[in-house]
């Protein structure tokens, strides 16, 4: 219970996104970090929702995690 309280949404944004296969390769490495509860990966706004204890896995990690799978992503604001 402790660890949901201290859990946040952050959102990424990328215009990388070609085919619907880049869609389980981020969500994939992104639900494998310590930390991170659930991500999604909205294909046709290049959004990527993630839930994550930022005490655990910040949004630096979030945006490595996406380059190591081969897309750019940057924390936006919605």
């Amino acid at each position: 219970m402790t660890t949901a309280a201290k859990n946040k949404t952050t959102t990424l944004r990328s215009d990388e996104f070609s085919c619907p296969s880049c869609v389980s390769k981020i969500e994939t490495k992104l639900n494998g970090l310590e930390g991170v509860s659930k991500a999604e990966v909205k294909f046709s706004s290049g959004r990527i929702i993630v839930d994550h204890n930022p005490d655990a896995v910040g949004v630096r990690d979030l945006v490595n995690a996406v380059a190591e799978v081969g897309y750019t992503a940057k924390p936006s604001a919605i």
